[in-house]
């Protein structure tokens, strides 16, 4: 394993997961989040900018093993292999996530469908992140 460009990947994921969670979250759902019967289901602003750091730690093991399971199954095929691994992550994690949500709280289809949309798009988009950085070492080969 690259140790080196595992961790600028995991770097760059998390990154990318504060950066695309603020505007799927913040901005694009924020007005749903708001909005009446919606906004009782969640603790209010104070209360869960208390508890963003447990956000930001769990942000950080889901990209260290989303990035090491791509590692460890590396078959140096570029950009395409991001691609499907973000796809099949993607309909794994925000598929289950999404759709449990759904069947516990009482949210609005719309809003689920878009957790799982917006989840799998997160997903190709790291996964081609990884893909186009994570690079193995090479092995040198020295005559004797």
């Amino acid at each position: 394993m690259n140790i080196k460009r595992f961790w600028i990947a995991v770097l760059a994921v998390y990154i990318l997961a504060q950066l695309t969670g603020y505007l799927i979250h913040m901005v694009m759902l924020g007005p749903t989040y708001e909005s009446e019967g919606i906004k009782e289901i969640f603790r209010n602003m104070e209360e869960m900018n208390s508890k963003m750091w447990i956000m930001y730690v769990t942000d950080l093991v889901w990209v260290f093993f989303f990035t090491y399971i791509f590692v460890k199954g590396y078959e140096n095929k570029g950009l395409l292999e991001g691609l499907k691994y973000g796809i099949y992550i993607g309909l794994f994690i925000p598929f289950v996530f999404a759709f449990q949500s759904y069947a516990i709280y009482p949210l609005p289809y719309s809003l689920i469908f878009q957790w799982f949309l917006y989840g799998v798009i997160q997903c190709v988009i790291y996964g081609m992140v990884v893909a186009a950085i994570y690079k193995p070492k090479e092995v040198s080969t020295s005559e004797g």
